[in-house]
């Protein structure tokens, strides 16, 4: 019987590739489904045999860990080289948005929390 191995829904195209790829390099008889027209349906690898459940998890989460590991270094080396902004380089580009936005969260966290405040006076 058919078991569910990997779900698609939330998934990105280039890592739905490499797991699809992982997948036939080892060998192991999968099919998928897709999510539909309304997407309310389940987009998914199946694995045709139980048998081959484990190793074929255990290859998949290998690969995850290997992806997330990749995508946070190119991330920090990204963040270290400057292409990517930090809070406080931001905040030196853009003062008055930042100080804006900081305005809106403190006013509506203000306007949330008003009649707690209320309550117990």
């Amino acid at each position: 019987m058919a078991k569910l191995l990997f779900r698609l829904n939330g998934v990105s195209d280039d890592e739905a590739g490499d797991v699809r790829q992982l997948l036939a390099e080892a060998g192991f008889d999968t099919y998928e489904t897709d999510a539909g027209r309304w997407r309310i349906s389940l987009a998914a690898i199946w694995l045709r045999t139980d048998a081959d459940y484990e190793q074929a998890r255990a290859l998949i989460e290998d690969y995850q860990q290997q992806r997330a590991q990749r995508l946070q270094q190119d991330f920090q080396q990204r963040l270290d080289s400057g292409e990517i902004p930090g809070v406080w380089q931001r905040f030196r580009e853009r003062p008055v948005d930042f100080v804006a936005v900081a305005v809106a969260i403190a006013f509506i966290l203000g306007l949330m929390l008003w009649p707690f405040v209320n309550f117990f006076n």
